[in-house]
């Protein structure tokens, strides 16, 4: 009865030091769509795992990457409701601080709300935490890139690159493997290693894959469809040579 009241109160602290409803909402992120972000010498990249729609739906109200200001996107796994009510209250933040002091929204300035905004929905009763984790990245007004990420928890770290959602471990362990000075030398390099990453869940090719990319001074820019089969067919053609070579080299 006891552990039971911890499991459902979220002020209540487990006897080990647990708060089971943060872990839980961090649970439902683990089951969300897997999102990829990398952070290039003068590029930021993210890319998401797209679910397949209905025939009849309109994929465009399925996205997963979205703006929040001219200089900041964001990538989230998770709860899409809750998602929408985060991306709404930080926009408004971004510009309100616009109107405030004449000046946009830092990078670590708009993670630091959204993950205080995370963070108070753990502390008081009547609420839930929110479902999601985010990947936020962009440039500050001086053209340095920032990636961040943040949890249900509302803590939030800088990463030179980072995932979240399903099968994140088995992909930040590529990343950690893969990721070098020469992988984000280049704009071409930086998305190459994003979707290196994302093919390591995503098994149908270029079709459930999104990439977002952003330059400093510049919008964000989705990849057209035919960009990203062309870049996942030369990964492909370069992992068959790679087999062929171990295969020789065996015999």
């Amino acid at each position: 009865m006891a552990s039971s009241s911890y499991d459902r109160a979220i002020t209540v602290f487990s006897p080990d030091g647990h708060l089971f409803q943060v872990e839980y909402a961090q649970e439902a992120v683990n089951r969300g769509s897997t999102a990829v972000g990398v952070r290039g010498k003068d590029v930021v990249v993210l890319g998401i795992e797209k679910k397949s729609v209905a025939k009849l739906q309109d994929p465009r109200t399925m996205r997963k990457i979205c703006s929040l200001d001219d200089h900041v996107f964001m990538a989230f796994a998770g709860l899409n409701a809750d998602a929408r009510i985060l991306v709404n209250r930080a926009r408004i933040e971004c510009q309100s601080h616009k109107l405030t002091v004449e000046d946009p929204v830092t990078l670590e300035y708009i993670t630091r709300y959204i993950a205080g905004l995370k963070q108070r929905y753990t502390q008081s009763n009547g609420r839930r935490p929110f479902g999601i984790s985010t990947l936020i990245a962009g440039f500050d007004y001086d053209g340095t890139p920032h990636l961040y990420q943040t949890d249900p928890s509302g803590t939030y770290h800088e990463w030179k690159a980072n995932v979240i959602g399903r099968s994140a471990k088995s992909v930040r362990e590529f990343l950690e493997k893969n990721y070098n000075s020469d992988a984000v030398k280049s704009e071409d390099s930086t998305i190459r290693l994003t979707v290196r990453a994302l093919l390591e869940v995503v098994q149908s090719g270029g079709k459930n894959i999104e990439v977002a990319i952003m330059k400093f001074g510049k919008g964000l820019k989705l990849l057209e469809r035919e960009q990203l089969d062309v870049i996942v067919a030369e990964i492909d053609k370069e992992k068959e040579e790679a087999e062929k070579k171990r295969k020789q080299k065996k015999k």
